[in-house]
């Protein structure tokens, strides 16, 4: 396939290109730590830790964030979770009732809302049935109004991570934006596509904190583009995005890579122990390949199995009315005490 000249400026909406982004009172004075008097906000001036506005561009964190993945704070942008900034990546650059996305199903269902939600055309190309994106398939959807095309890797519902090489084509052959989401990367062995930003212009790569890193209730999702993407966002972002508590717990989490690393591990054990009780389940079918926190697997009849389990209290994930995942329960590596359980009912039923 013909490799891509990508320029940025070709598909950024044009109402976006001649924004001025909001000017906040803490983008105009950012405090560098001496006792001043703070009179600028209209603040209320009595400490109870939470009085002031938060820092509008995340600086402590993103300096976190920057060390430990080896890129530049330039480079980041965060989001009230990975939902938020998926969404500005739609408002910047895809014009409402004119352009189009291309998802491969069966994948992650907010693409699909965002782009209803933003009244962009949704093309759908089915993964082929090992889990892997149809080349031919998506590059006969695309046309000169594709904008993005969304790529789960490790995949949510399926578990698996697309084949490099691949991603690698629609990178190089694609002139838009290839969104790599990678709210999964930290239970898998592949690199992070975050060390390609500066070989690829049109690549974006979205994490999150709420899966390895046990923070979905605070909601912080983090964007990594190029400088000029990253520029781009921050122009329609709301001003204050990510709350003080948000900020203060995340960076908390993000500094004690000790503990995190360590229920990685323990849920990887865990997965590895309930995909070996999975195969020894009599009414399991298929198990599929993980790299992610969680185990899809074909069962005789889904439906009955969910509410056998529910029955137990336990609660799985159907995904049986998703694309090639006919028959499927998805189920998550939880503690030990809970994945025991979850073995001992499986095997009773």
């Amino acid at each position: 396939m013909k490799k891509i000249e990508f320029d940025i400026n070709r598909i950024v909406r044009d109402n976006v290109k001649g924004l001025l982004p909001y000017s906040s009172a803490r983008d105009e004075y950012v405090s560098d730590g001496s006792d001043m008097i703070f009179l600028d906000a209209n603040e209320n001036p009595y400490e109870n830790g939470v009085n002031r506005y938060p820092d509008p561009q995340q600086r402590s964190l993103k300096d976190a964030l920057a060390t430990q993945k080896g890129v530049s704070s330039n480079h980041m942008l965060l989001g009230n979770g990975s939902d938020e900034v998926l969404d500005l990546i739609f408002r910047a650059f895809c014009e409402p009732k004119k352009d189009n996305i291309i998802t491969l199903p069966p994948t992650y269902g907010m693409y699909k809302v965002l782009a209803n939600t933003n009244d962009i055309e949704e093309k759908r190309v089915l993964l082929t049935e090992d889990f892997q994106p149809d080349l031919p398939g998506i590059f006969g959807a695309v046309d000169e109004n594709s904008k993005i095309i969304f790529l789960c890797s490790p995949n949510n519902p399926t578990g698996n991570s697309f084949d490099p090489k691949k991603i690698e084509t629609i990178l190089e052959s694609f002139n838009g934006l290839v969104v790599v989401d990678e709210a999964y990367i930290d239970f898998s062995k592949k690199e992070s596509w975050v060390s390609n930003l500066t070989k690829y212009p049109n690549l974006i790569v979205t994490q999150t904190l709420s899966k390895a890193y046990g923070l979905a209730g605070i909601r912080l999702g983090i964007c990594y583009a190029s400088e000029e993407i990253v520029q781009i966002l921050n122009k329609i972002k709301p001003p204050y995005n990510v709350n003080e508590l948000t900020q203060q717990r995340a960076l908390d989490r993000v500094l004690d890579q000790k503990k995190v690393k360590t229920e990685i591990s323990n849920i990887l054990e865990g997965r590895e122990s309930l995909v070996r009780a999975l195969s020894a389940v009599a009414f399991v079918e298929t198990i599929y390949d993980t790299d992610a926190n969680f185990v899809l697997a074909k069962v005789d009849d889904a439906d009955k199995r969910y509410a056998q389990l529910l029955a137990k209290g336990i609660v799985v994930r159907n995904r049986s009315t998703q694309p090639l995942c006919e028959n499927t329960l998805r189920f998550t590596v939880g503690t030990e005490t809970e994945n025991k359980k979850l073995i001992k009912t499986l095997q009773n039923l």
